[in-house]
């Protein structure tokens, strides 16, 4: 056997699958990845069949960076490995949103839209602290009566109540130090520890603000960088919620007046759900369904914020979203299960997905002092209940420190590729072309009927490869996005009319 033929890191999984063979004293502790040493996993998602064969570690680091003799919280990783026997040496780093997600818990819901990357490429993946295997921030008694209690978060007093408890029940950590700029630090102790001189970054949603404040700080470190629906730096998340959300509704739901099967079948969607709205308003009534995750017969009420919440969320997913107009038109003749039982299921979802406190870490620390309601956001879907609530939660959270220029323009000569969804309710794609200004070697795709999050869509698994391979967003061939259609409204319970 030729032992120069075989790359470092193949020889190290080589020596450790015959420890047999070795002294025990030289047999390593796990496969090695720089100064790191990773022991097999298996990445799993909450509440969903899908599972990815990794490598995991942890790594410690402090707290609070100023006291580096205080307190010390582990690292969740993960090392998700090219299926190249050479693979290159600038690994891409996968950065999940929310604020809130973990990267390994959120990696086998979009682990196909790598395969290409995988080709040449590792992934790396990094629980942001405060979330998954990283030191989580969690409250579960405070969380249980949340889900116990219904599908809306409540007033302001109420929030700031749920917030409260919440605090009491972290014990081991201290909020102010769970923020982006903590994140950054972390990020950059695990590219240190694995010995590799440059990264790729894969930014999705807040990953985005993530990889453009990586990209401020350490833009030696980037090799290329992918914005994935893209968070502004200059934007306090949660300003703009209500108003986006009003656009993209409003978008998706001319595709039915546009369609004659849709029209002639539901009518005007949109005075259905304004109507539906205002009737809940009045008079929520009690609606007994079947729980979508358990099975359970259960029986609430059925409230406007209920509707609005699956409004919002599906308003992601553009094909989620065209089942919407047969829902409204159910409910319209007094059926509503259905859309009870969408509620009741988003909301499982989306909290077991996100970590509320992460959340709040972050929001309090970077958006909340320029967080002001506007008022007229009163009259749309979520109204300004939802900068209401934050500013109710941020009151008593513990606020952490963002620098000076966190939400300046970030300008950077790195190779940048930007994806909106044209649907997409939360980062619309006047995001990216914002974004884009201040990066001269960028370039910004905007998908064709599509909402949040597009990196599994059509041909783009490809073109991000492409892009990763050659560092060069310009060169990129685009013209497969072109075969992209629309997704038809539901005309029935089976789907679209073929």
């Amino acid at each position: 056997m030729n032992l120069r033929a075989i790359s470092g890191r193949a020889l190290a999984a080589l020596l450790c699958a015959w420890p047999g063979q070795l002294p025990a004293a030289a047999a390593p502790a796990g496969i090695p990845f720089g100064a790191l040493a990773f022991q097999p996993c298996t990445l799993t998602s909450p509440g969903l069949p899908l599972t990815v064969a990794a490598r995991c570690a942890s790594l410690s680091v402090p707290e609070d960076r100023s006291r580096p003799d205080g307190r010390r919280i582990d690292l969740g990783l993960a090392w998700v490995p090219s299926v190249a026997k050479r693979p290159q040496p600038d690994p891409i780093v996968f950065l999940a949103g929310g604020p809130g997600q973990a990267a390994l818990a959120s990696f086998p819901m979009v682990s196909g839209a790598f395969r290409d990357a995988l080709r040449q490429r590792d992934v790396i993946l990094v629980d942001q602290r405060g979330t998954g295997k990283s030191h989580p921030l969690a409250c579960p008694g405070v969380e249980a009566r949340q889900r116990q209690a219904g599908l809306e978060a409540g007033n302001a007093t109420e929030a700031t109540a749920m917030t409260r408890a919440c605090l009491g029940e972290i014990r081991n950590a201290d909020p102010r130090f769970y923020t982006t700029s903590t994140y950054i630090d972390d990020l950059e102790a695990v590219r240190a520890a694995l010995g590799v001189r440059q990264v790729n970054l894969y930014g999705v949603s807040y990953g985005t603000r993530v990889a453009l404040e990586y990209l401020r700080r350490h833009p030696e470190r980037v090799r290329t960088a992918v914005l994935d629906s893209v968070v502004p730096p200059t934007l306090h998340l949660g300003a703009e919620h209500a108003r986006n959300l009003e656009n993209a509704v409003d978008a998706q739901l001319a595709r039915c007046a546009a369609d004659e099967e849709c029209r002639k079948r539901h009518g005007a969607t949109r005075a259905l759900l304004d109507d539906l709205l205002a009737r809940l308003r009045a008079e929520p009534p009690m609606v007994a369904y079947r729980d979508p995750l358990t099975h359970e017969q259960r029986e609430e009420l059925l409230t406007a914020d209920a509707v609005a919440t699956v409004v919002r969320l599906h308003a992601y997913v553009p094909q989620l979203f065209a089942m919407l107009p047969m829902l409204l038109a159910d409910a319209a003749d007094g059926h509503y299960a259905t859309l009870m039982a969408q509620a009741r299921m988003v909301q499982q979802l989306v909290g077991e997905q996100v970590s509320v406190p992460l959340q709040l870490s972050v929001t309090c620390a970077e958006d909340a002092p320029g967080l002001v309601a506007d008022p007229a956001d009163r009259d749309t879907l979520l109204g300004t209940a939802l900068v209401d609530l934050l500013q109710a939660q941020c009151s008593v959270w513990p606020r952490g420190w963002a620098p000076a220029d966190f939400h300046a323009p970030v300008t950077a000569t790195r190779p940048v590729l930007l994806l909106s969804g044209e649907f997409d309710p939360v980062t619309p794609p006047r995001y990216g072309e914002q974004v884009q200004r201040s990066l001269p070697r960028s370039r910004h795709l905007v998908l064709r009927g599509q909402g949040h999050g597009v990196f599994g869509v059509g041909c783009t698994p490809r073109l991000v490869a492409d892009f990763v391979n050659q560092a060069d967003a310009g060169g990129l061939d685009g013209r497969c996005l072109d075969t992209l259609t629309y997704t038809p409204p539901f005309a029935g319970p089976y789907g679209w009319e073929p």
